[in-house]
């Protein structure tokens, strides 16, 4: 939201309080003239998708934790590589989050990171997510494979959002008959996400990635719900 700045409250005896502040506005035409032009209110940007190369570690060891119940994580963050195919083949990567006060993680890649697919190449796009997407954005990934029979997606997710619920496995299985290939991160692919878009501290290049306790098993349990709604 815009944050509203005070406007200077009128003199008691009418005058511009600027004039009645500084006698020198006053006595000169010209400053008096641009004083009293009306100032326009300053408007903040509107809240923005953060993107970025890598992502602080603090985030990624608790956004990406597969815990089953995933209380305060109200973020999605999604690390992407586009690899492109042409003339000219080229590879892309980057991160994106939100704090779902805006376009969400997953609508924001196609609003501002791909929004086009030229016909004459072919994309092929790896997601790493910290969880699976809402309906809303699930509905969008479907019409942009849909539209777009050029881009081929993986989506490699930490957690299943809202798995119960019949309206997210009907988006998620809709998601499958696109195209859209879809699992659950495997210990490995933390570390991949670990090594290529966290940052490291200062010193600290190259520590290694510890794996906090259940991975495994918290991979395993979503990897069998995945299944049990894709089948």
């Amino acid at each position: 939201m815009a944050e509203k700045q005070e406007q200077p409250q009128p003199a008691q005896n009418g005058e511009n309080p600027e004039k009645a502040e500084n006698p020198e506005k006053a006595e000169n035409p010209e400053n008096a003239e641009e004083a009293e032009k009306p100032k326009e209110l300053e408007e903040l940007p509107p809240f923005e998708i953060v993107t970025g190369d890598r992502l602080p570690a603090f985030f990624f060891k608790f956004q990406f934790k597969n815990v089953e119940y995933s209380s305060g994580r109200n973020k999605t963050f999604l690390c992407y590589i586009i690899e492109i195919q042409g003339k000219e083949s080229k590879t892309l990567r980057g991160y994106l989050e939100d704090e779902h006060a805006a376009a969400h993680a997953e609508d924001a890649f196609f609003n501002n990171i791909l929004p086009t697919c030229e016909s004459g190449l072919r994309y092929s796009v790896t997601w790493y997510v910290s969880s699976s997407p809402c309906v809303a954005c699930a509905d969008r990934i479907t019409k942009a494979l849909q539209k777009n029979k050029n881009l081929h997606l993986s989506i490699l997710v930490g957690r299943l959002f809202m798995w119960e619920e019949p309206e997210i496995q009907a988006a998620l299985k809709k998601m499958k008959a696109a195209g859209c290939k879809m699992r659950i991160m495997k210990p490995q692919d933390f570390e991949y996400v670990w090594k290529n878009f966290v940052e490291q501290e200062e010193g600290e290049e190259g520590k290694a990635f510890v794996p906090w306790e259940d991975i495994q098993e918290n991979f395993l349990f979503y990897e069998e719900k995945l299944a049990e709604i894709l089948q």
